[in-house]
């Protein structure tokens, strides 16, 4: 266990029981249950307690007896390697929830005790290995991952609850015998058969005839053309169809940007039209209701520095945005991309934060009463525009309602929130706080020109330990240091950033109050500019002000 570490993991060892040099059986490690005869280890439940790290099946194979393995809602990474199959015992396996990516083993398929599997809602590629071989299968969920090629035989006749929905899966549905409905093998844009309904037919030759096909109809066409030429078809044929634009639409071509584990993202260009973005939403990354009471309140409140939403549509099988394609990139990409361009500039940064940071503080007055925060941000989601304008995109579209704190707060481990801490301020209340720990986290990234976590680093700790040893000064980027910038201001941004991961809720700013922090030291910054010329760049003072 010891790959697998709990974000307050230097409280770990007093708190969890769990030393590498003890018994677990004997020595009581939290979340293990043992035999009381033979004192080996039986179920292994870490369910929700933040854990990060790579799963070691092999070395937790070793425990032959275990019969229960359920990591779910936890921050679990890497692969499930082939030794999982050394859990010969093992009836129950939940890893829903994690980072795991990486193919299934094949090895899984000789888990013959194996009653119930759950790896849904990870990042899983590849095909499925074929557990038809396995006599007791009683449930499996795969449910939001990224597995394609063909849907293995599962002997549907025992299987009482199943589900494969929203992943990359082609060719024909095995016979299910009836037992299974569509909900079951939806979001597979190539898959066909019983029991999701026929395919529309393919000929779309007339504006006549495409008038007459109805909502459900366009809907499955865009499930089935999803990733080759039309996103997102029936939105964007309502905002088209009237200027005579349906034509167009269909020869135009779709670009993947990237995938998430909440959605997927494609650019569509269509000819005499705009460039656009369209967000394809996992089916479990908020309900239908909630995602569409969200969009209807974020067209209240807009502010220049938060990307808008040109339209969205939602159905029982499909959650879409659709944004204007912003043509200049991302913070994330200025940041960690080409190192040639050396314009990026302390006031640069600065106003960068500043603008953020307003927009943030105005979105949370807007939408407050409403609970609707970003609550997945990140410097990929700070785009810029034409004239380098800094706009924060996809906000609150997919934030739980139950979220305390983003992806990004594992990293930080030194602010944990806890339960009996979450009525202690008001804008935690409110779900402000996820905002306020990722603006933290852009923050250190404009002051260190350094990624929050790669995998290998993780910024907001080492942070905390260079200013815990008052080697402040090492943490600050090269090239702003190089450029003579005053350090006593950067010191002033670097604690703002600190305070809004302050382990009491009581001492964490509001994105208000942290607008106004980082405006009082742009403000400074501003008045001590001499008069000696800079060389001028889309990113000069001037502009961004």
């Amino acid at each position: 266990m010891e790959q697998l570490l709990p974000t307050d993991n230097a409280n770990r060892n007093e708190s969890w029981g769990w030393n590498m040099n003890l018994d677990p059986c004997t020595h009581g490690w939290m979340g293990m249950t043992c035999d009381s005869h033979t004192q080996t280890v039986l179920k292994v439940i870490l369910d929700e307690l933040n854990l990060i790290g790579t799963l070691d099946a092999g070395s937790l194979c070793g425990a032959s007896s275990l019969q229960v393995l359920s990591l779910n809602n936890n921050g679990i990474s890497g692969e499930i390697s082939a030794e999982i199959a050394n859990c010969k015992y093992l009836t129950h396996l939940y890893v829903s929830g994690n980072r795991f990516a990486g193919q299934l083993p094949k090895s899984m398929s000789h888990l013959s005790n194996l009653k119930s599997g759950d790896i849904s809602n990870n990042n899983f590629t590849g095909e499925l290995p074929s557990l038809h071989k396995i006599p007791g299968l009683l449930s499996f969920l795969a449910q939001n991952n990224y597995f394609r090629g063909k849907l293995p035989e599962f002997g549907f006749v025992n299987l009482e609850a199943f589900n494969v929905s929203n992943n990359e899966f082609s060719g024909q549905i095995p016979d299910v015998r009836g037992r299974f409905s569509a909900d079951s093998f939806s979001g597979n844009p190539s898959l066909r058969g019983q029991p999701l309904p026929n395919p529309c037919p393919p000929s779309l030759s007339s504006k006549a005839a495409s008038k007459k096909w109805s909502t459900d109809c366009l809907l499955v066409y865009t499930g089935y053309a999803f990733l080759s030429s039309v996103i997102g078809l029936f939105v964007i044929y309502q905002i088209f169809l009237g200027q005579g634009k349906f034509e167009d639409l269909l020869r135009a071509p779709a670009k993947l940007l990237g995938r998430g584990r909440r959605g997927t993202l494609y650019k569509v260009m269509i000819d005499n039209g705009p460039t656009l973005v369209v967000k394809r939403i996992k089916e479990r990354a908020i309900s239908s209701e909630e995602f569409k009471r969200r969009m209807l309140k974020m067209d209240q409140g807009k502010h220049p520095n938060v990307l808008s939403v040109v339209a969205f549509y939602c159905s029982k099988q499909e959650k879409l945005v659709i944004y204007e394609h912003q043509s200049n990139g991302s913070l994330f990409k200025l940041l960690h991309g080409s190192k040639d361009d050396d314009s990026f500039d302390w006031g640069s940064r600065l106003n960068i934060a500043s603008r953020i940071a307003e927009a943030l503080a105005f979105m949370h007055k807007e939408l407050r009463e409403d609970g609707i925060a970003h609550g997945n941000l990140k410097s990929t989601y700070i785009l810029f525009n034409k004239n380098m304008d800094p706009c924060i995109s996809e906000y609150g579209i997919m934030a739980s309602e139950n979220q305390v704190q983003p992806e990004l707060s594992r990293s930080i481990s030194f602010a944990k929130i806890t339960p009996a801490e979450d009525h202690e301020s008001d804008h935690i209340l409110f779900k402000g706080d996820v905002d306020i720990y990722s603006l933290s986290a852009i923050l250190l990234e404009l002051l260190t020109g350094k990624m929050v976590q790669d995998g290998r680093f993780d910024l907001a700790t080492w942070v905390h330990s260079v200013v815990r040893e008052e080697w402040t000064a090492e943490v600050f980027d090269r090239a702003l240091i190089a450029e003579g910038v005053n350090k006593e201001r950067m010191v002033n941004l670097l604690q703002v950033a600190l305070q809004c991961v302050a382990s009491s809720p009581t001492k964490r700013p509001s994105t208000k109050e942290v607008s106004a922090k980082i405006n009082a030291i742009k403000e400074e910054d501003e008045r001590s500019i001499t008069l000696e010329t800079r060389d001028p760049s889309p990113w000069s003072r001037d502009h961004l002000s």
